[in-house]
């Protein structure tokens, strides 16, 4: 495996062969220390769920809880994905799908297949936490692949994870999304739209102008909870995660539960 971003506290399986050119300075640095170890044997607590449900908001509720979170989806994503394809860095999420599902076509484990091919160097009496996978593919290949992997499953409605996208001001979150015209009419219009949202969800959707929202954020936010939800069903990644025993997987309604309960319920199951 090739990085084509530097991860901290994460490296390569694969060792430079023989003939390879001598890594530079900066590489040098990033060398896997001798203490490390393959995250496909090592326990790990992995966040399951897509955009919106409430991850980050969850790892922020826990705090100091002896755990060492890994660099990210995203960030894994445009070392071991995006940059080896695309040779540069990719902001539009359409356009990271796509590189992401050319990915998945040589690597069916997808996100993580990728993760397992890494390796971290844990402390004593340190848990790594890795935020996250999504989609049937990717958990049923870690829970069948990695024995020491754990899930928390998070869920939420999609009306309401789009209402989450439209407050939280990420820059990440970036489709191209134009509006402009009629938005009821545009939201309906939207590829996938009738097989997610039913029709009084289309409209609260379309309320959402009367929020202060723009038009086109609504319609980004939209296509974003959309292209997810085609890309990475998460109802089929729930259904097999409860077949796993009770210790192995956690679900959690992150609608119905604050921030703080999350928290405390993930810690209880720790």
């Amino acid at each position: 495996m090739t990085l084509y971003f530097s991860l901290s506290g994460l490296w390569p399986g694969q060792e430079s062969q023989p003939g390879q050119a001598r890594p530079s300075e900066a590489q040098r640095s990033n060398i896997r220390p001798p203490n490390a170890q393959p995250l496909s044997t090592l326990p790990l607590i992995v966040l399951v769920g897509v955009t919106g449900v409430g991850k980050s908001t969850a790892l922020a509720a826990l705090g100091a809880e002896r755990l060492r979170i890994l660099p990210d989806r995203r960030e894994v994503t445009d070392a071991v994905m995006i940059g080896p394809l695309a040779g540069k860095s990719v902001t539009d999420r359409q356009e990271r799908f796509a590189l992401t599902a050319r990915y998945r076509e040589a690597h069916p484990g997808g996100m993580a297949q990728a993760l397992g091919g890494l390796w971290a160097a844990p402390e004593a009496g340190e848990r790594l936490v890795f935020d996250g996978l999504r989609g049937l593919d990717e958990v049923q290949y870690a829970a069948e692949q990695f024995a020491g992997w754990r899930f928390v499953n998070l869920h939420a409605p999609d009306v309401l994870r789009v209402r989450r996208l439209l407050g939280r001001n990420d820059s990440f979150d970036q489709v191209s999304a134009a509006g402009g015209g009629d938005l009821a009419r545009e939201l309906a219009a939207l590829s996938g739209a009738a097989q997610v949202f039913a029709p009084a969800e289309l409209a609260e959707l379309a309320a959402l102008e009367s929020a202060g929202h723009s038009p086109a954020d609504i319609l980004a936010k939209t296509k974003i909870v959309l292209t997810e939800k085609l890309n990475y069903d998460p109802a089929a990644a729930r259904t097999f995660l409860l077949t796993l025993p009770p210790e192995r997987v956690l679900g959690l309604d992150t609608a119905a539960l604050p921030p703080e309960e999350v928290a405390r319920r993930i810690r209880g199951w720790l």
